[in-house]
């Protein structure tokens, strides 16, 4: 794989651009926007594995900005913005710094952290997407979420080692 900085820079550009797509077919599924939003929040990941975390960072940065001055659902941008997008770097920082168990803690601290702002800062936007049985009962947001954080981070783990696997990692990256 080369490993020039037009290559980087090219890479970088190209992934941004992807997940800024997915970002805008987010909000024009009739269903499954939040999957979309996920899935857009892949693309970052990505460049953590190819191009290490500064790249990640850059791409989130590129892909989060541009989603929140131009997609029409601000909701999915911030969503993009605080958790899909830099959940790749801190994933990646949290596991190769800490022991497992510590890993977990701080991802499920990031995941916390990030569902209280949108719980508290964000109600009118949060709220009323989420079922009325669950908004009713606010407290369950916290443990039901972090369940479903944690099947999420599993399969987020399963798809990286599929990609390092079959697509590679860069040379110089400093990945997952």
């Amino acid at each position: 794989m080369k490993t020039g900085k037009t290559f980087s820079l090219t890479l970088g550009a190209i992934l941004s651009a992807l997940s800024l797509a997915v970002l805008y077919l987010s909000c024009l599924a009739p269903t499954g926007r939040w999957g979309l939003v996920a899935v857009a929040g892949l693309f970052p990941v990505a460049a953590v594995i190819s191009l290490g975390c500064r790249g990640g960072l850059a791409v989130w940065a590129v892909a989060g900005l541009l989603g929140l001055l131009l997609l029409p659902d601000k909701l999915n941008a911030l969503l993009f913005a605080l958790f899909f997008g830099p959940y790749g770097v801190a994933k990646s920082l949290l596991e190769r710094k800490l022991p497992r168990w510590a890993a977990y803690l701080g991802k499920l601290a990031f995941f916390n952290a990030v569902l209280a702002v949108f719980s508290l800062a964000l109600a009118q936007l949060f709220f009323p997407v989420l079922p009325q049985w669950l908004a009713q009962r606010g407290w369950l947001v916290f443990p039901l979420g972090s369940a479903v954080f944690l099947v999420y981070d599993l399969g987020l783990t399963r798809l990286i080692a599929f990609y390092v696997q079959h697509v590679g990692k860069h040379p110089r990256g400093h990945g997952i």
